[in-house]
């Protein structure tokens, strides 16, 4: 039968609250069980703990000839969670004819109930972990069937891309499809990294957002490069839909001169557009439009309500637009998290104009703010 494993601070609890009984001259051993079942499904208990500590290791309760003969010296304290029976206590005193101390007796209840809720949540967390390992390993197996199909779509779209020449009208749509292909492989890659055991974390130890950008093998290009691929499949988009698509007037010069590692940046733009597109009316107008050290992605849509203008920005908060359509309710909240993890921030203006004059007095504008460099 293998040992469950348990974390090093249940089992420092569990000695701790053991040794607290060292001082007790009437006592002579007490031992902590776990109940789990045995590789035949039987039930057992398992030794987690003894005092004092021995070298030798104790059988298992159901084989010990000893623990049969009921004994006036020895008594069990169940750790119990509720109706579940999670293991007990035993404890053997120094042979005796007196009464058992009360005082002895309320002192062991009372380290059962500690131990029981320690030990319920240490359940808790290695059921939580297991669950992690299944989703983990369902994730690297999902990624391995994944990139499969997704070669094939992007081998087909460089035959199409041949057969058409490079004169046709339908190139840049072939190029958007191969560049979109790319996108979602480098996605496929950062899923993978869920199966690692150990996840990467920004420089303050905080768990970091597993997007592509944080590949370690993205190479430094410039923002404008970034941007370009959006504003192009915005630009379709729009097109499909038969709304006004309105492009940047003008490319600051910072967006081609700055570099970074990171294509933070583009997720926060892709989040905004993508929203704008979902929730604006289909008849508005949308666009992006650029100044020195901000992007602002806008619509021409309904202004969003004044009491939901900063709960959009709450992970899992729908306002009454959203909540009639599809989604996670967690765009904005993400483009946000990433704008101040680049030492930015993301607002909320109900009238476009306000950022720049030649855009609509009326809509949703929202501005990306970037760290100076």
């Amino acid at each position: 039968m293998s040992s469950m494993q348990y974390s090093e601070r249940f089992l420092n609890f569990v000695q701790q609250q053991l040794m607290s009984f060292q001082a007790d001259q009437e006592l002579e051993h007490v031992v902590v069980y776990v109940a789990r079942s045995g590789d035949s499904g039987s039930p057992t208990l398992e030794v987690v703990g003894q005092w004092p500590k021995l070298e030798k290791v104790l059988q298992p309760v159901e084989t010990d000839i000893a623990l049969r003969t009921p004994s006036t010296n020895r008594r069990w304290y169940p750790l119990q969670e509720g109706s579940i029976l999670l293991g007990v206590i035993r404890a053997e005193r120094i042979a005796s004819e007196e009464e058992w101390p009360e005082s002895l007796d309320q002192r062991l209840q009372s380290v059962s109930i500690l131990l029981a809720h320690s030990l319920a949540s240490e359940l808790d967390r290695k059921r939580l972990l297991d669950q992690l390992d299944g989703q983990k390993e369902q994730i690297s197996l999902m990624v391995h069937q994944l990139r499969n199909p997704l070669a094939a779509l992007g081998t087909y779209a460089k035959l199409l891309l041949r057969k058409i020449g490079p004169d046709s009208e339908h190139e840049d749509l072939v190029k958007g499809l191969m560049t979109e292909q790319a996108q979602v492989n480098k996605y496929l890659s950062a899923l993978d990294q869920l199966s690692q055991v150990k996840l990467p974390q920004a420089e303050d130890g905080s768990n970091r957002l597993l997007l592509p950008p944080l590949l370690p093998t993205e190479t430094k290009i410039s923002v404008k490069s970034l941007i370009e691929p959006l504003i192009e499949r915005a630009k379709a988009r729009a097109n499909l839909q038969g709304r006004k698509w309105f492009s940047p007037s003008k490319w600051p010069t910072w967006m081609e001169s700055r570099s970074i590692s990171e294509g933070v940046i583009a997720e926060i733009v892709a989040n905004l557009l993508e929203n704008a597109f979902r929730y604006s009316p289909p008849q508005a107008s949308i666009g992006i439009e650029f100044v020195e050290e901000s992007i602002c992605v806008w619509d021409e849509g309904i202004p969003i309500k004044e009491e939901e203008r900063e709960k959009i920005f709450e992970k899992g908060f729908r306002g009454e637009t959203g909540s009639k359509m599809s989604g996670s309710g967690i765009g904005l909240a993400l483009a946000r998290d990433l704008a101040r993890q680049l030492g930015g921030d993301l607002q909320l203006i109900v009238n476009p104009s306000i950022f720049k004059s030649s855009l609509p007095d009326s809509g949703n504008a929202f501005v990306f703010n970037l760290e100076s460099k």
